[in-house]
């Protein structure tokens, strides 16, 4: 009962939704009236996709708000208090794999670079990459948050890593890696994972949930970068071949 009232009052992130969408229809009133004028059918569709984004954005948040956050936070709790913290590793692996095929912007940026690369990249081999390649890093940073390394001795030699592969990998996947690199941190990932370390780092004994709970996203957003770098290696030396 008390879920179901806390879901009603979703007056704040209503609020939100409009605050966020409300510069954009503003810009496309302007171009619209003074530089695009485009056929009115056209206009109607666009506010019918207005609306179903402002709807979905709102039921979206808000079951983030009290669904996903707390379910990640109580399941991390659990976990944590287990008694067995390696545990947490094939379950990280686990989590970051399914949350990654889950986020809707790893599936756009896929169909996109198929779409742009006529084919010759596979939508499907853009999202297994991806998805290992984050599951793989959260694993790690459950490694981290159950030895209590600090998140700079990851993400420097992550980042170094990646700038020096820019010598080797291939440019069109370069660019792809660095956009994917945002894509991965999105809705899915972000609210369950992140909820979910900070859950094992408040239980674990001489763990901080600030200093080990959080960090946990900028892996994340350094996986799709370094995997489909990877991934530009094994095609340029396929064409090589």
């Amino acid at each position: 009962m008390t879920e179901l009232l806390e879901f009603l009052y979703i007056g704040e992130v209503v609020e939100e939704v409009a605050v966020a969408l409300g510069p954009l229809i503003l810009f496309f009133i302007f171009f619209q009236v003074f530089f695009l004028k485009l056929p009115r059918e056209y206009v109607f569709n666009l506010l019918k996709g207005v609306v179903m984004t402002s709807v979905g954005l709102v039921l979206f948040l808000q079951g983030v708000k009290v669904g996903f956050l707390p379910t990640g936070t109580a399941m991390g709790e659990i976990l944590g208090g287990s008694g067995r913290p390696w545990f947490l590793i094939p379950i990280g692996f686990g989590f970051g794999l399914v949350a990654t095929i889950a986020e809707p912007a790893v599936r756009i940026l896929s169909f996109e670079v198929e779409k742009a690369s006529n084919g010759a990249i596979r939508a499907k081999v853009i999202l297994i990459t991806l998805s290992l390649g984050v599951a793989l890093f959260v694993a790690l940073g459950m490694v981290r948050t159950i030895y209590g390394i600090p998140v700079h001795y990851l993400v420097i030699p992550g980042y170094l890593g990646a700038l020096a592969m820019l010598k080797f990998s291939d440019q069109t996947f370069t660019s792809i890696a660095f956009d994917a690199g945002g894509v991965a941190t999105g809705p899915m990932t972000v609210t369950f994972v992140m909820a979910l370390s900070v859950g094992v780092a408040s239980v674990m004994e001489g763990r901080n949930p600030i200093l080990d709970g959080f960090g946990l996203i900028a892996l994340v957003g350094l996986a799709p970068i370094l995997s489909v770098m990877v991934l530009g290696l094994f095609y340029s030396s396929g064409r090589r071949r």
